[in-house]
């Protein structure tokens, strides 16, 4: 498994992101550190979780399992050094603190709890799971609507934040700061504040992004690539559909359809029709359409690194095989043609 830097940072880290989310609900504590090493054979040492997870369902208490897992693991292996390991504080509107947004108090008391459930000293990228103001991430990307914004509250709050992941770096809590469901605008406002506060710049932006689903192909891949920031792409399988577990309507036992028939909003007439045009291509070329969906992300013209889940070791192996392709010209144009007749099916 080749390595790339993430931002700026000197932490070299797997091409493949090992997500956790399932962790504690469809997948379990057992599962879970049958994945870790299972990913670190391979040369994967990055993992993500959040103090949000477990989802499918997620619940106020279910919060913080995933990351106990990964705990667990962690005290049971002494393992820590092995691993590049990233999390999350939940935002505006979270069922975790009543609602609280983002603050300097509500970090402190998030790395805290953070800190605690992974059994670790320092967390290496932490991250804002989405922004006060709102995302255009899970199916806002309906539109702009400045009503819910104000913009000088909006940096006084990032001042605010920034002052504070200063101090948890400062206290040796928390390596690097990260962003995740965010804006051109708002990624390019922390930096420009970071820089003048002397704060932590941000080192990486977690979107969702797949073949599936290419917001980020615009304004934020331009950045991205001027700025060095990793673009830590979630859901690059769009939830299962690259897979072609759900083509011609079926719904297997376990997954993630079959406990969410919406698939967050991405369920439509358009979304499987779509999914199997991709599948159709891989198979044209005799690539796993897996392996071509994470490769897709791994060949961006900017830094962008798949965050990958599985519920079970199946499907991870059927991951780990595909670590090493590389799509050729032939297939990028063909995923070009797909993306041009069926742009943005969700």
């Amino acid at each position: 498994m080749k390595k790339t830097k993430l931002g700026q940072t000197d932490l070299m880290v797997s091409e493949f992101c090992l997500g956790s989310m399932t962790w504690g609900t469809q997948t379990s504590e057992a599962g879970g550190h049958a994945q870790i090493e299972a990913s670190l054979d391979a040369g994967i040492n990055f993992i993500d979780t959040a103090e949000a997870y477990p989802v499918n369902p997620m619940t106020k208490e279910g919060a913080g399992k995933t990351e106990a897992i990964i705990g667990n693991w962690l005290a049971k292996t002494k393992r820590r050094d092995d691993i590049v390991l990233a999390t999350k504080v939940a935002g505006a509107g979270n069922y975790i603190r009543d609602g609280e947004p983002i603050t300097s108090k509500t970090i402190r008391e998030a790395v805290e709890g953070s800190l605690k459930r992974l059994q670790t000293d320092v967390i290496d990228l932490y991250q804002l799971h989405w922004p006060n103001r709102g995302s255009y991430m899970f199916r806002q990307n309906w539109g702009y609507d400045p009503s819910k914004q104000e913009k000088a509250e909006t940096i006084a709050n990032m001042r605010d934040v920034l002052e504070e992941m200063a101090r948890q770096v400062e206290a040796g809590n928390v390596r690097h700061f990260g962003l995740s469901n965010e804006s051109a605008w708002g990624t390019s406002l922390w930096l420009k504040l970071a820089e003048e506060m002397d704060a932590p710049r941000v080192e990486a932006v977690q979107n969702e992004y797949s073949l599936m689903c290419r917001l980020y192909d615009t304004d934020m891949a331009e950045l991205s690539h001027n700025e060095q920031v990793t673009c830590l792409a979630f859901s690059p399988l769009a939830a299962g559909y690259l897979t072609g577990k759900y083509s011609g309507g079926a719904v297997p036992s376990g997954s993630r359809k079959s406990l969410n028939d919406a698939m967050g909003g991405r369920a439509s007439a358009r979304t499987e029709p779509v999914a199997d045009a991709y599948v159709a291509l891989a198979n044209d070329h005799g690539i796993d359409p897996v392996h071509m969906a994470l490769a897709f992300c791994r060949q961006r013209p900017f830094p962008c690194i798949p965050i990958f889940g599985a519920t079970d070791m199946a499907q991870l192996e059927r991951i780990i095989a595909g670590a090493d392709v590389v799509l050729s010209e032939d297939v990028l144009a063909g995923i070009a043609d797909v993306h041009k007749a069926h742009p943005m099916p969700y």
